[in-house]
């Protein structure tokens, strides 16, 4: 017998026993849920991990059976899976699909490796549970109800200590676990040479989530909604499934997280308008307005416990399709001048209307528009920080060639670095087999936009700097380096200067990408509001599709504070288009907040955004959500290793109960 195996065989039956009270791995002390699962193997299922064990596999029959039992789950994760395959081809990868038992029902295999798969058991009809082949990424996912990685020597049984193991649940419309996508590779490699192809696997496992929960619910109402409004409508948001009477019958997993929902009986059976404030006849009857919710649309809502902030929209199934609703009584209105044409994007003119300010970042602009100095922008969220970025590229001699923008805030950190500075084939476990052009690149002679800079983890901070210095890239997998023409615009709601003063942000980069600063204000504080708004709604509007606006709905519109700044003006209004009656935007189509008498009215002062206003913000998100950090990055619409760096950053330290003050 192999001595490997039988080495692995006695360390795993010495630690069992106790007689080894530490076993250490490549990156530590074992983890609990590997600990664990060896302990249920040997105790439990009384596996010997040194015996060779035949397969278990279904027979052709009973395995038709099975898949035709899962025909939704097969349809739409095949789908899935042939695409991650296309990603991640030639990199030694098997892509397994298995339902709640372990038994797999879809494989996508890498040809040249397929006869090794094979005969590891990675087959059509194979159990994969714990019970059978011990601690592996598909069974101890489903042992654990979680994502789980084993890496070589963590697997149980020795003739598994070949294989590294990820394994991430997916879960039906109730939350129970379903089924589990696994990527298994036999290449040697360290763990953290896995993590990409880890968080590709975990995305798509969440993608076909949310495929199920919208196909099971497609003939009925399906409320979409996030906090972040470019989410709504992608797998980020959260979904709730309404009953004919309003009531909730389904939640899925980020529903969950967004609302703080312990489990899903804090919600089912609940009354829309308990949760959000709603009117929930509008949501289920085709004779009100919900085509306000329809098409993409969105408005914004509040949630009843909290009052937090979200933007919703609705899913309607063949029998609620909207119809027409009634026309309201006459009233003053305002004539909307037209364009011609709907425009997707505003020019420089148009975004600094009147305010002193704005006009004098549109001046500064429009001086450097054809250099190549670089800008950053500074704003509250939502001021239109990428919305003027676009304006300036459009306004520039580049205006021809890509405007590629990167949110570095909104992706896994182990996916920043090839998404902007690519790689080779093969440059790593996962890698797609033609490569990939990162972001860096595909802007060469354009622009390349760097939403939320601060985010960007300090090592990449370096490589970033060392390419605008030299103008050229290396992408992953190679030492040949590739010129580039690249102008650069960042943008950032954080003071990027204490960040410096911290030793938290790079001060030779932000001279590199601080050419000029220009700093957007809030649109509470503008003082051309009303022209603004004119040209917000005259935007929206085409020659074969006319509006106009009651004065009080236009009064009201201006004595609003806008929190969320300009991208919540131009959702409002483009909603409030969309569902008015007779091309009249009237008072009652304006979102509930607008339209409550007790608004507040107050302008505020045009401050910088400070790190101790930052912090106190993250730390009351944070409360709310009782320190549970994964629900605090999803409810910010962040990955949690970018909500760990923010708390580093500002100071905030964690505990095991949740965050101190």
């Amino acid at each position: 017998m192999d001595s490997n195996v039988v080495q692995h065989a006695t360390n795993v039956l010495d630690f069992v026993s106790g007689r080894a009270a530490r076993l250490k791995g490549e990156a530590g002390d074992l983890d609990p849920a590997i600990a664990d699962s060896w302990r249920r193997c040997a105790l439990d299922y009384s596996i010997d991990p040194a015996r060779h064990y035949v397969p278990c596999v279904l027979d052709a029959a009973a395995l038709a059976r099975r898949r035709e039992e899962y025909a939704d789950l097969v349809q739409i994760a095949s789908a899935e899976i042939d695409w991650l395959y296309d990603y991640i081809a030639k990199s030694g990868y098997a892509l397994v699909l298995t339902d709640a038992s372990g038994v797999v029902l879809y494989e996508k295999t890498d040809a040249a490796l397929a006869r090794t798969f094979q005969d590891a058991g990675l087959v059509c009809g194979a159990d994969w549970s714990e019970r059978r082949e011990g601690t592996n990424g598909i069974g101890t996912c489903i042992a654990e109800n979680r994502s789980v990685t084993v890496h070589l020597g963590e697997h149980f049984r020795s003739c598994h200590i070949g294989l590294s193991c990820s394994g991430a649940p997916i879960r039906d419309p109730s939350g129970s676990l379903m089924a589990v996508l696994d990527a298994s590779t036999l290449t040697q490699t360290t763990r953290a040479g896995v993590a990409h192809t880890v968080a590709l696997v975990n995305l798509s496992a969440r993608l076909i989530e949310k495929y199920l929960f919208l196909r099971h619910f497609q003939d009925g109402v399906v409320f979409r909604f996030h906090a972040r409004p470019e989410f709504v409508n992608l797998q980020h948001d959260g979904a709730i499934a309404l009953a004919p009477d309003a009531t909730i019958m389904a939640a899925d997993e980020t529903a969950m997280q967004l609302l703080h929902a312990e489990n899903r009986s804090a919600l089912i059976g609940r009354p829309i308008d308990t949760v959000f404030d709603v009117n929930a006849a509008e949501l289920i009857e085709p004779g009100r307005r919900a085509s306000g919710y329809s098409g993409g649309e969105l408005r914004p809502v509040r949630d009843m416990a909290l009052g937090r902030r979200f933007f919703a929209s609705l899913d309607r199934g063949a029998l609620h399709a909207p119809v027409s609703i009634r026309a309201a009584k006459p009233a003053r209105v305002m004539q909307v001048e037209s364009p011609g044409a709907r425009r997707e994007s505003l020019t420089l003119e148009e975004l600094a209307g009147e305010d002193p300010q704005m006009l004098r970042n549109v001046r500064s602009a429009y001086r450097i528009a054809k250099s190549r100095v670089p800008v950053m922008i500074e704003g509250p969220t939502g001021a239109g920080k990428e919305v003027f970025a676009r304006a300036l590229h459009a306004a520039s001699d580049r205006a021809a060639r890509p405007f590629v923008a990167l949110n570095c805030a909104a992706i896994p950190e182990s996916l920043i670095e090839s998404e902007l500075f690519g790689y080779r084939p093969g440059a790593f476990t996962g890698a797609r087999k033609e490569g990939m052009r990162g972001k860096v690149l595909q802007s060469s002679g354009g622009t390349l936009f760097l939403d939320e800079i601060g985010d960007m983890p300090l090592a990449l901070q370096t490589r970033l700097l060392r390419v605008l210095e030299e103008q050229e890239v290396v992408p992953l997998g190679t030492e040949i380096p590739v010129k580039v023409d690249l102008h650069v615009i960042s943008a950032s709601h954080r003071n990027v200067r204490g960040m410096i003063a911290r030793g938290e942000f790079r001060e030779d980069l932000y001279y590199r990408l601080n050419g000029i600063t220009l700093e957007l204000p809030p649109l509470a504080a503008r003082t051309d509001k009303e022209r603004l708004i004119r040209e917000f709604l005259a935007a929206e509007t085409s020659d074969d599709r006319p509006a106009a606006i009651e004065v009080a709905a236009f009064q009201r519109l201006l004595a609003y504070d806008w929190p969320g700044n300009v991208r919540e003006l131009r959702n409002v209004i483009r909603t409030a288009l969309a569902i008015c009656d007779g091309g009249v935007v009237r008072l009652s189509d304006l979102p509930s907040e607008l339209r409550n008498e007790s608004m507040r009215h107050s302008v505020p002062a045009r401050e910088p955004v400070t790190e101790s206003g930052a912090r106190e913000d993250l730390l009351r998100q944070m409360r709310a959500c009782d320190g549970n950090m994964s629900l605090t990055a999803a409810h910010l619409g962040i990955s949690r290793n970018t909500l760990y760096r923010r708390c580093k950053r500002l100071g905030i330290p964690l505990r095991r109960a949740g965050p101190l003050a």
